[in-house]
């Protein structure tokens, strides 16, 4: 199949499949990673910290190029030297064959996606009616929500501020931007550490989540000029504009921890005013003419990826969640998914935690039959509904 999602394919290669891959945005490859797939005989595409062009150049070699046929497939249909899956991290690598090679759709059984802007771009494309192939929705499935955004960011941002930068962050002000889950783990460490803690939200569920948990909702422009750490979360676009960064205090640390590189307005610091000062891997000071600077990390990419990493644990719940959601695409009968969005079955979301529950030696209780027929749910699961909010 092909792979959108470098931290994935060595597991795919354990798993017996035949992989092209690339890398799924420009700063976070893991050149050992990609090496050890190159090695291993996976078509490998991407480095770190590539140029824009290059990264469109790797898709498209990825998604142009076929796979040498195995001595054991007895399939003899032209398309059995293509792929029939493809995995994908933010949606670049499916529009760009939906772009330039729809006809490869034809041998397509399923699209696994595993982010948000990603599947934000799929469901756009099923209410327009071009979704090409049924799409499996993991970035919603609980066990990815919970592990990739709220626990990863949880460990990683706070890993990522002092590798990057040396700074104490306890007793700072920090402004999170955004409580969703990503936004929630990123407050959570931040509090944890002592600091002093403001949101802001868009969302008024959101808003008062974060208030019953003790941060302060605010408006950026109000407390921007005091801000000691910015760190965006929302998965929208110029949260951060350069107006607020005009406004920033003298070594202000700001960084973003939501998918998208565009969170944070940097082209507008590419001006004749403002000199960037390049302090270390992913660390640039930008300075203004006024004796300014602010700490700018990742030049704006994701800050976990690029300054920090991803806990091994977290990968292995996102990794089998992407490969069930695969298995199941390409198992099911041709009528069970149509062109459209689907979410992870509740049962597989369960059978992920299940797995993982071993490392932490725990132990389920086990419904007997009168319990589970008084819940109406059987005694293996699953035992919340698909809409259920964890």
């Amino acid at each position: 199949f092909l792979l959108s999602s470098v931290s994935s394919g060595i597991n795919a290669e354990y798993g017996g499949a035949s992989i092209r891959a690339c890398s799924c945005n420009i700063h976070s490859t893991q050149n050992e990673v990609a090496a050890a797939l190159a090695e291993a005989g996976t078509s490998m595409f991407g480095w770190k910290n590539m140029t824009e062009k290059d990264f469109w150049w790797c898709i498209d070699q990825c998604v142009a190029g076929s796979f040498e046929k195995n001595e054991n497939d007895k399939n003899d249909a032209p398309n059995a030297l293509w792929a029939n899956m493809i995995l994908d991290d933010g949606g670049d690598l499916t529009h760009h064959l939906y772009k330039n090679y729809p006809e490869r759709f034809n041998s397509i059984c399923g699209i696994v996606e595993e982010n948000i802007a990603g599947i934000h771009r799929l469901y756009q494309m099923s209410r327009q009616g071009k979704l090409p192939a049924p799409v499996m929705n993991v970035n919603d499935s609980v066990t990815k929500t919970k592990f990739d955004n709220l626990y990863a960011s949880r460990e990683s941002v706070t890993d990522a501020i002092k590798r990057s930068t040396d700074c104490m962050i306890g007793g700072k002000l920090v402004v999170v931007l955004g409580y969703g889950e990503v936004g929630k783990g990123c407050a959570a460490a931040f509090q944890g550490i002592g600091c002093i803690v403001m949101v802001t939200e868009c969302d008024p569920i959101c808003a008062i989540q974060a208030c019953m948990q003790g941060f302060r909702i605010v408006r950026l422009e109000d407390v921007v000029h005091y801000a000691d750490i910015v760190v965006t979360c929302t998965g929208n676009k110029n949260v951060v504009t350069r107006e607020h960064m005009n406004k920033m205090k003298k070594g202000c640390i700001l960084a973003n921890m939501g998918h998208n590189s565009v969170e944070i307005d940097v082209a507008s610091l590419t001006t004749q005013e403002l000199r960037w000062e390049r302090i270390r891997s992913q660390v640039h000071h930008i300075h203004w003419p006024d004796g300014k600077y602010i700490i700018l990390l990742a030049k704006g990419g994701l800050a976990n990826h690029n300054c920090s990493s991803i806990p091994s644990f977290v990968i292995s719940v996102t990794a089998t969640t992407q490969a069930l959601a695969l298995i199941e695409l390409f198992k099911a009968p041709p009528t069970r998914y149509k062109p459209d969005v689907y979410l992870l079955p509740k049962k597989m979301d369960e059978y992920v935690a299940s797995l993982h529950l071993t490392i932490f030696n725990a132990h389920l209780t086990e419904l007997t039959r009168e319990q589970a027929a008084f819940l109406n749910i059987n005694r293996t699961g699953p035992f919340k509904n698909q809409h259920y909010k964890y």
